[in-house]
């Protein structure tokens, strides 16, 4: 039975709108620093594993302040 205009069931509008929101939430209006992110933790978890605990504790700031300086350097030269 569709509820809406463009057809779609009140649990599939739900399940849309859930996923838009948290597009919104993670990737928002930089996506850059969406994949910074996700690099972030892939680079931690293979230090972690790999490596040492100490080394990943060390990088994960370095590496988070180094892409904040890269997304802040990019939005100066934008705008």
């Amino acid at each position: 039975m569709p509820n809406s205009r463009d057809g779609a069931t009140l649990p599939a509008r739900w399940l849309r709108a859930f996923w838009h929101f948290w597009w919104d939430f993670l990737v928002g209006d930089t996506p850059e620093l969406f994949v910074a992110m996700l690099v972030i933790l892939g680079v931690t978890l293979l230090l972690a594993k790999g490596v040492s605990t100490t080394a990943a504790w060390v990088a994960m700031p370095a590496l988070v302040i180094a892409a904040l300086v890269a997304s802040v350097l990019r939005g100066r030269r934008a705008g």
